[in-house]
């Protein structure tokens, strides 16, 4: 005995059920898809601590996730308490580039984005802006639709991924947003992680008080310049100053005042020098200069400069004290005076006391020296040239 036929609303009953089943596989996939997506993202994320491949790894991630015609990946830069966005890397359209100017906190989407440290959705040229972005006019031409979101780690923003125009001719909807709100999700934990690898590297070459490499570093560069020197005949010189009298400025005006000279200082020998130059703080008041590529007649003049512009500088002038503070210098080069790191220092080191043995607020020369001298400093005259430099009455 057969059944009787389905009726009509039992057949559109189950018509729905197997279209809902069909539906919730295709959800399902769709899912299983992302979620492989994200876990893939997170393994690439976590590959390396470089912040510039990590940038790559985003936007590699990001484009494939939601493919648009132009993008861009802005970090948070801040200076002197004044925060603004620099695009670290961009494509597509006419103006958009890596290089272009930094955006000010709150200025256009990617500025209200990161002020507002939520995700800007901008379905069509034609709709309404959101409060504090109604000034900000959609390009007339090649524009459709943008998509931003932030890159916020424990509440703090750390910048902002930008999109415009889906490469489908589609505008962007809840659902690219939803996505791309969860991949910025990885991408800031991510970038927090590069950027504290990066200053805990730079804290072990850089002097915290004045921002110059440090000893470690000034060794390390040192090792390199002499190995391109040795291999392609190539020449260098070392600058060796050390403050006068710098003991005098942190009794009479205590230890906080010293802290501010040697920043002053630090400061006066990066505006004196050239970029090429790598200045280092060796120690207390002493400070050491590599000159690449530079030969002894050159580091003379350069001496003289840095000599002549600290006789003329006011130390703590914004403190009200105006002081004035000399400094000796000893000059040593490759090959000329070493073939050495070790030499190398300690002969311009000699050649900076020999200047404090002859009066201070003076620049001296490294003479040769035999191979077997003891390793000292000089307590004699004789080691080192003078240079005819005028010391200050």
């Amino acid at each position: 005995m057969t059944g009787s036929p389905a009726k009509p609303a039992e057949r559109e009953q189950q018509a729905r059920g197997r279209a809902e089943i069909v539906s919730l596989r295709l959800q399902l996939r769709q899912k299983a898809k992302e979620l492989a997506f994200f876990i893939n993202t997170g393994k690439a994320l976590t590959s390396t601590l470089e912040l510039d491949k990590v940038l790559d790894i985003i936007m590699e991630r990001a484009r494939r996730l939601i493919p648009c015609e132009r993008w861009s990946l802005l970090l948070v830069d801040e200076n002197e308490g004044r925060r603004e966005l620099t695009v670290r890397l961009a494509k597509g359209g006419k103006g958009v580039s890596s290089r272009a100017r930094p955006i000010a906190w709150g200025q256009g989407p990617a500025g209200w984005v990161a002020q507002q440290a939520r995700p800007l959705l901008i379905e069509s040229r034609h709709l309404p802006l959101p409060s504090g972005l109604r000034s900000w006019k959609p390009p007339r031409s090649g524009f459709r639709s943008l998509l931003a979101v932030p890159i916020v780690n424990k509440r703090k923003t750390l910048g902002v991924l930008e999109m415009v125009n889906r490469a489908d001719g589609r505008p962007f909807d809840t659902t690219d947003r939803d996505l791309l709100v969860q991949l910025m999700g990885q991408a800031a934990i991510a970038i927090e992680r590069s950027q504290l690898y990066r200053r805990m590297a730079e804290l072990t070459l850089t002097d915290d008080l004045t921002k110059l490499s440090n000893f470690r570093h000034l060794n390390q560069t040192l090792d390199v310049e002499i190995r391109r020197c040795i291999r392609y005949g190539a020449i260098l010189s070392l600058i060796f100053l050390d403050l006068d009298y710098f003991k005098v400025v942190n009794d009479r005006y205590g230890h906080l005042m010293g802290s501010r000279v040697l920043v002053e200082v630090a400061e006066l020998l990066i505006r004196s020098l050239r970029d090429v130059d790598i200045v280092s703080r060796y120690g207390g008041d002493e400070f050491v200069v590599i000159l690449p590529e530079t030969g002894l007649r050159t580091t003379q003049l350069i001496t003289k400069r840095l000599h002549r512009a600290f006789q003329r500088h006011e130390f703590l002038a914004q403190e009200g004290l105006k002081l004035r503070v000399t400094a000796s210098f000893g000059i040593a080069g490759f090959p000329d005076h070493a073939r050495n790191k070790k030499d190398l220092i300690r002969l311009a080191d000699q050649a900076m006391y020999e200047a404090k043995y002859g009066g201070r607020d003076r620049v001296c020369v490294a003479r040769r020296q035999p191979p077997k001298e003891r390793r000292e400093r000089p307590r004699t005259p004789g080691l080192t040239a003078p240079l005819k430099t005028a010391a200050r009455p």
